[in-house]
């Protein structure tokens, strides 16, 4: 595995961005929502995955090498993003993956996320079970449905809804494990790019209306992020001189440009609701545009052709200086970025409103 150049004008920006954020993390700040509920894939993912069929796991060594548990089910060598969001939150605890929460604990909130989901149900098929966004808002309903007994009637249930954050992140996967693959998804493989974003757009509507129906109003949604970067992708296809694979990346704004609207029209035809949509793709370039592209060449961990680390291999020793842990997923340092951007907003980056003035409201 190639060495990253720790030169000292990298080292003095990581040393920037962890004094400019490490105050966000120490202060204590008091619980902000009631609860917290997170819906995604494997960025999000903290465990639920763990049991399933598939390949796409992350409960075994050298996952959470840096994590007080150890292997969790985190695709990380440490927290993960919902983790640092969640204290940022003020949440003493991070939110349990609905695999595990049981009792009272779902009424702090539940993390749904699946490695391999997607909008589409068949996405990620050829890597085995996943927990698509159809069954995550199914696993949601039983949710609520347990909340009747700790809450009492469901108007409770949905006025105490009302006021929790509810976070986001689809649409990757769609993209890596689907239409860039035609030879395994030839139902998608006749659409064009404009097409397919278009599909996914109709899908996710329907899906996010059904989150509001069950009590959600505020709501983040993650825009793609550039997925064209992350090493799987460039070892499926040529990079361009940018290291990227850029069309790709143009593949997965043609569906992030649809978003905007998407959240405009949710906010103007459902009464309470506040959906903001959040530009994964600005915060993820702008930290690696700051930290230097020899970072994300390559992944801390001997990875599998499926792209996650290959079990009981040690990592790199210094994964502070890693973008990427295994072929798909940041490290615990670059997910403490992003919660950081995500919260408190360092660039311009949401639409219409920033998460803390959300929290608010």
């Amino acid at each position: 595995m190639a060495r990253i150049n720790t030169n000292p004008k990298l080292v003095a920006i990581f040393i920037i961005y962890f004094f400019m954020t490490s105050h966000v993390f120490t202060h204590g700040a008091q619980q902000q929502v009631p609860c917290l509920f997170f819906f995604g894939a494997s960025l999000t993912d903290n465990g639920n995955n763990n049991m399933l069929n598939t390949v796409l796991k992350s409960n075994y060594p050298p996952y959470g090498i840096d994590f007080f548990a150890g292997p969790t089910g985190r695709f990380s060598n440490g927290r993960n993003t919902p983790d640092f969001i969640t204290q940022l939150l003020g949440f003493n605890n991070s939110i349990p993956p609905f695999a595990t929460a049981t009792g009272s604990a779902i009424a702090k909130g539940v993390n749904y996320a699946s490695a391999g989901a997607g909008i589409l149900d068949d996405t990620s098929r050829a890597l085995g079970d996943r927990i698509s966004m159809n069954r995550q808002l199914s696993n949601h309903q039983t949710t609520i449905s347990g909340m009747s007994s700790l809450l009492g009637p469901s108007t409770q249930v949905q006025d105490y809804l009302n006021k929790c954050l509810y976070i986001v992140e689809m649409g990757s996967n769609d993209y890596v494990n689907n239409y860039i693959q035609p030879q395994n998804y030839p139902e998608t493989a006749s659409l064009t790019p404009d097409q397919f974003a278009a599909l996914l757009i109709q899908q996710y509507t329907t899906q996010l209306n059904a989150l509001y129906t069950g009590g959600a109003r505020k709501v983040a949604i993650y825009g793609v992020p550039p997925v064209g970067c992350i090493p799987q992708v460039r070892a499926m296809f040529p990079a361009n001189a940018s290291g990227c694979v850029d069309y790709v990346n143009k593949y997965t704004q043609l569906f992030n440009r649809r978003l905007k609207p998407l959240v405009d029209n949710l906010n103007a035809n459902l009464p309470g609701a506040k959906f903001i949509y959040i530009n994964m793709s600005g915060i993820l370039i702008s930290i690696i545009a700051s930290i230097g592209a020899s970072v994300f060449g390559t992944p801390c961990c001997a990875v599998s052709s499926a792209g996650v680390c290959v079990p009981n291999q040690a990592p790199c020793k210094n994964r502070d200086l890693y973008v990427f842990f295994d072929n798909y997923h940041t490290t615990e340092i670059i997910d403490r970025l992003v919660a950081a951007r995500v919260y408190i907003s360092i660039l311009t980056t949401h639409y219409p409103s920033e998460i803390k003035n959300l929290d608010q409201q």
